[in-house]
């Protein structure tokens, strides 16, 4: 009799550890982190609690308007203006801490005028003029 009984918890304690490794072999859903509604653009960190990227874009799926790139944390690290999928406008990109890394403009997808750049106290570093392209 204690044979029979030690017989089916050995029966009971390996068909339980074998259930344990068929749910850890279960396809794990892939997270989507790439969203579009209503023509913006929306990509999120890993666990979707924190957006990274957002922005208008065209038809054909080029960027277009104002993008926004955020960290981890959800600070602003950067924003720059699109038309039609090249660099169009101002752009600014921040250090971790909030403080403008540089600023400057575009046109064309080149870099045009004044650029800025500044140390992580917010101190001038240098500055570059890029011209102005022919009209």
């Amino acid at each position: 009799m204690k044979q029979i009984v030690a017989f089916l918890m050995l029966a009971l304690l390996v068909s339980c550890s074998s259930e344990e490794e068929k749910e850890d072999t279960k396809p794990v859903k892939e997270e989507v982190l790439v969203e579009v509604k209503n023509g913006v653009y929306y990509e999120w960190y890993p666990g979707k609690k924190q957006l990274k990227y957002k922005g208008a874009q065209t038809k054909d799926k080029k960027r277009d308007g104002i993008w926004t790139f955020y960290s981890e944390n959800g600070d602003e690290l950067s924003v720059t203006a699109y038309e039609k999928g090249m660099r169009e406008g101002f752009t600014v990109v921040k250090y971790p801490t909030g403080v403008v890394h540089y600023r400057g403009e575009y046109h064309n997808d080149q870099m045009v005028g004044v650029w800025t750049t500044f140390d992580p106290k917010g101190k001038v570093e240098s500055e570059k003029d890029w011209g102005h392209p022919a009209e």
